[in-house]
């Protein structure tokens, strides 16, 4: 028996110092396939739009096919749960913001992943602008006519596809007093109709998606959710402005790969991104889409979601909702 264990201790430590050099190898050479990228909101979505100009400069820059792989549903964490369990060889990538990996903890009882656990951060990419939004016919054309209507109005309604647009609205519901409920949406796009036709209140929706609805004139916009004014939006108020002092809620997003994913080829992603980061022509795409660059390192990014976790928790106990 000792002499069956010594040989099979033998074959491993051989098969161990033959698979190093592979695994060096492969690291080395990475990426030699396709890369998918998964994010967790549908074609034509704010997100997909983003996601897809980066995907684009990435498959630039690794010299091989970067592929985006829509998985829309729970508010992005479809796409989580896939690459929570996605081999971690740098072939599949999340790209998520930081609702989805801070607001999941807070929104869900259970989920089939831990955010801070089952992801490492590569690094943080743009910074997006949410812009509270009603019809382009409303009479109301200000944060203070809308919430005086609010006021005295039974019934109202706002619409959200995601946990920022959810919270942020929940939020200026507290800070206003203006009644409203919700109603959720899978896609901006599917809101658009009972925008329209006044079905929805208000509602506060991802800049990528709505700074093209403002400019045909499909939506009106009444302020911005960043403490600064849009580039985009450079004639709309902040919601600290229209006198909502303490009003900041704007997320970004980041490049996560499967915990285990290997160091070098987590820097080499880290290095690609930092790259589109410096290129002028992402600037001015980021511009046109309410968005700003976002150039946070991996752990730089990892640090920043921490930190806001003592910030989401508290606002969704606040706002009464309970965890789905």
């Amino acid at each position: 028996m000792s002499l069956v264990k010594s040989l099979l201790g033998a074959l491993a430590l051989v098969s161990a110092t033959l698979a190093a050099p592979a695994a060096g190898h492969a690291q080395a050479n990475y990426p030699d396939r396709p890369i998918h990228v998964s994010l967790g909101f549908p074609a034509g979505s704010g997100a997909d739009i983003l996601g897809r100009y980066f995907t684009a400069q990435l498959q630039e820059l690794s010299r091989q096919p970067v592929i985006v792989d829509n998985r829309p549903g729970a508010t992005g964490n479809i796409a989580l749960r896939y690459i929570a369990r996605a081999e971690p060889d740098g072939y599949n990538i999340l790209f998520a913001a930081n609702s989805n990996m801070a607001g999941s903890r807070f929104l869900f009882k259970e989920t089939p992943f831990d955010t801070l656990k089952d992801f490492k951060p590569v690094a943080s990419f743009a910074q997006i602008a949410f812009v509270l939004v009603v019809a382009p016919d409303s009479k109301f054309n200000t944060i203070d006519e809308l919430v005086a209507h609010l006021k005295q109005k039974k019934d109202n309604i706002f619409g959200y596809t995601n946990q920022t647009a959810q919270l942020s609205s929940e939020l200026f519901k507290q800070l206003t007093g203006a009644p409203a409920k919700p109603v959720s949406y899978k896609t901006a796009p599917d809101a658009m109709k009972d925008i329209l036709d006044g079905t929805l209140d208000f509602m506060i929706m991802d800049g990528t998606f709505a700074a093209g609805q403002v400019r045909q004139g499909q939506l009106k916009p009444l302020a911005v959710t960043t403490n600064t004014r849009s580039p985009t939006f450079p004639d709309v108020p902040t919601m600290q402005e229209a006198g909502l002092k303490t009003f900041d809620f704007a997320p970004w997003w980041c490049v996560y790969v499967p915990t285990g994913t290997p160091q070098p080829i987590v820097d080499k992603l880290e290095a690609w991104f930092h790259q589109i980061a410096k290129m002028p022509e992402t600037a001015k795409f980021l511009e046109s889409v309410g968005s700003i660059v976002n150039d946070d390192s991996g752990p730089q990014a990892d640090a920043r979601l921490k930190a806001e976790l003592s910030k989401w928790g508290p606002l969704v106990q606040a706002a009464g909702i309970e965890p789905q």
